[in-house]
């Protein structure tokens, strides 16, 4: 009785939101007609227009336009939902700690942390000199830094080998374009050196005087150009050190972990380079490592008396090689541990006496110190079916401890530092949930669906231990799925609310991420691409089978290219969701990548492919959202996007959500919020996020008739 009575609220507060929904009226976009015709083959693209806004053009006052009018009639129909989302709000902010401080960290005789202080958006950026007993020194106050700003990021903090100086990058409109300040430690001024259109990676040199940075294209925001600024000169002068000709790869400057060295990587899915100097010589050439070599991904770790070569050649799933310091050549690397087929190599963490590194095994990450001196191995065990583990911050060379990181679907975020010589593990800090959170409430539960070509596709879910397998419950279910990125099992404060409401959250670890290896990540890219969409739903049909929810429960959530996935799937399987929330959804995939001029396309083209390739344009063509969009039933659907997005841009979503309102034939709630202020991760603050995750919320509660 009491179910039936739950899912007739559930019916009845959906029509309610349908009934809203029907009587506020959509804005209807205007259609221009353009075309767009590549192969043989002419597209009409009616939205196109909607590109005007930062082309400054005479249409950009119509996408802003267009943009609130979408924002007002979200706020139309979720109207009533504002009691809830402002409960909503609360409660996940009440879970946040608001006085805290980060483990400390010791680095060339200081101790680094930073800390928060309650009803503060951002933080301090702290050191204390040679023990945690002195005196405290605060050389950012990022809290004041942010007073009067909508957005603000400060990163890349830096500190001269003298420790006197502090290079740092701060970004105000959120299109990750950095403007690098130095701060004097000993007077508290900022020097007069400014640096414009940077990634915010300053990397000093170890004269005190000198550091690198990447510069950016002013347009498409890719990383072009490696420049050394010397202090007290003119930074628009500033020497260009490397230009990357390839547009296809990433660029980044950095210091070797024992100080010795300034690297150069430059890097794609499928091929690097390294290139290196001395870091007490900033004015030299920069040499290659190893020319770059079809195919080949490899990454450089200076040890005090040689190099250790991360790579993928001949091993898909890498391999660790290594080489005297005076012939890096290809043709002097050895083995140090061989490719192993089931094992995926992911990262070695260096220091003077040891090596650990990250290995990932039947889809979850395990550490392996090696002694460097006797060779002696062991493994750092996690008990856990399913369970997240990062190394920490680990930036002294010569120490004995591994910092690492440890969470899981029901383990808040876990700091262990870890003895390598006598092996013990000791809790540093475990994130604090404040309003009484105990795990033992929760269950998690790793479980395996199976893809259409047979494919076992793992599961993370976490639900409350009062969960019954009936078919009744709502349930959240999350995927990525893209650039072998890898969504483990991670503890996150928020899916609490959630949970506590009867969801079940679960995590699809489909193809185009790499938690099964390499070739998990290959077999979802480029021409394999549609695994990723139809792993996701076979493992949504998996979950109905089994009866962890239903399709009347069921709902599917992902960002950025996890919301291509939500594009993908809401066309090729749209009767299986009763609502899909897509983040920044990256959805008009063939104009995007035809388009050189927009932000990382010509970095993505080993990703999706390059449309100016026929062949590479039809796959694309053939799942991309945008271009699928039939007239047919949707499910209720929640869009989100950022004005300044320099990852997706914003009229990728907004062209998408304009062609579903023009095309769909349901009378399904389809919303489309756009954050005027921000980008790609949203708010800056530590609290503002969270009231786009309580839209989110009220959006999917609503949907179940669950009203507090």
């Amino acid at each position: 009785m009491k179910s039936t009575l739950l899912f007739l609220c559930a019916c009845f507060c959906t029509l309610q939101l349908n009934a809203q929904f029907m009587k506020a009226k959509p804005p209807i976009a205007e259609k221009k007609e353009h075309w767009r015709t590549i192969h043989g083959d002419s597209v009409a693209d009616n939205y196109y227009w909607m590109y005007d806004y930062f082309g400054k053009g005479p249409d950009s006052t119509k996408v802003v336009d267009y943009l609130k009018a979408e924002n007002a009639y979200l706020e139309s129909v979720m109207g009533g939902t504002k009691k809830l989302q402002a409960d909503l709000f609360n409660e996940m902010k009440a879970r946040i700690k608001e006085e805290d401080e980060t483990v400390p960290v010791l680095k060339n005789g200081y101790y680094y942390y930073t800390r928060t202080e309650k009803g503060k958006q951002y933080f301090k950026y702290c050191r204390k000199k040679g023990t945690l007993k002195a005196k405290e020194e605060i050389l950012l106050d990022v809290d004041k830094m942010a007073e009067g700003q909508s957005y603000y990021s400060a990163t890349g903090f830096s500190v001269s080998e003298d420790n006197k100086l502090l290079a740092f990058g701060v970004d105000k409109v959120s299109r990750r374009q950095y403007t690098i300040y130095v701060k004097d430690l000993e007077t508290g001024e900022l020097l007069k050196d400014v640096v414009k259109n940077t990634q915010g990676d300053p990397c000093w040199a170890n004269d005190n005087q000198t550091f690198f940075y990447t510069e950016k294209h002013p347009v498409t925001l890719l990383s072009e150009k490696i420049r050394r600024h010397t202090l007290g000169t003119d930074a628009s002068k500033d020497e260009v050190v490397y230009t990357e000709i390839d547009k296809s790869n990433y660029i980044g400057v950095g210091k070797s972990k024992n100080d010795r060295y300034i690297y150069i990587y430059s890097g794609g899915t499928l091929s690097s380079e390294v290139f290196t100097i001395d870091a007490a010589s900033p004015k030299s050439q920069f040499r290659s490592f190893q020319p770059r070599m079809k195919d080949v991904l490899y990454e450089v770790i200076p040890l005090a008396d040689k190099f250790l070569i991360l790579t993928n050649m001949d091993a898909k799933n890498f391999k660790l090689m290594e080489c005297p310091p005076g012939k890096t050549g290809v043709e002097n690397w050895k083995d140090v541990i061989p490719h192993r087929s089931d094992v995926l190599l992911q990262g070695v963490e260096e220091f003077k006496d040891f090596i650990v590194v990250n290995e990932r095994k039947n889809g979850l990450v395990q550490f392996r110190v090696r002694q460097l001196s006797a060779g002696k191995e062991h493994y750092i065990a996690f008990d856990e079916g399913a369970y997240a583990a990062y190394p920490g911050s680990n930036p002294e060379y010569d120490s004995q401890t591994f910092r690492y990181n440890y969470t899981s679907l029901t383990t808040p975020n876990s700091t262990y530092d870890h003895d390598l010589q006598t092996r013990e593990n000791k809790l540093m800090k475990q994130q604090e949930i404040p309003g009484g959170y105990n795990k033992e409430d929760y269950k998690t539960e790793r479980i395996y669906a199976t893809a259409g070509d047979g494919t076992k596709i793992p599961i993370s879910l976490v639900f409350k231990k009062a969960f019954v397998k009936n078919g009744k419950a709502p349930l959240l279910l999350y995927a990525y799925g893209s650039y072998g990125a890898s969504m483990d099992a991670a503890f996150q404060r928020t899916i609490l609310s959630i949970l506590d409401r009867g969801f079940v959250y679960a995590i699809a670890h489909i193809r185009g991420g790499q938690e099964m290896g390499r070739e998990w990540y290959e077999s979802g890219k480029m021409f394999n691409k549609k695994n990723t969409f139809t792993d996701f739903i076979d493992c949504g049909k998996f979950l109905i089978s089994e009866k962890y929810t239903s399709k009347e429960h069921l709902y599917a959530k992902g960002g950025s290219a996890g919301g291509l996935l939500m594009g993908a799937v809401s066309n090729m399987a749209p009767d299986m969701w009763n609502g899909i929330v897509a983040d920044v959804p990256f959805v008009d995939v063939v104009n995007t990548m035809l388009d050189e001029k927009i932000p990382l396309t010509t970095n993505e083209f080993d990703e999706w492919g390059n449309p100016v390739n026929k062949e590479a344009y039809l796959y694309m063509k053939s799942y991309s959202p945008y271009e699928n969009v039939e007239k047919k039933a949707y499910p209720n659907m929640l869009v989100t996007t950022g004005l300044h997005d320099s990852q997706v841009q914003y009229f990728e979503p907004a062209k998408w959500v304009a062609k579903l309102r023009a095309m769909k034939t349901d009378d399904n709630v389809l919303l489309l919020h756009t954050n005027m202020e921000f980008g790609h991760g949203g708010a800056s603050g530590r609290f503002d996020y969270l009231k786009d995750v309580a839209l989110v919320y009220a959006f999917l509660f609503t949907l179940e008739g669950i009203t507090k």
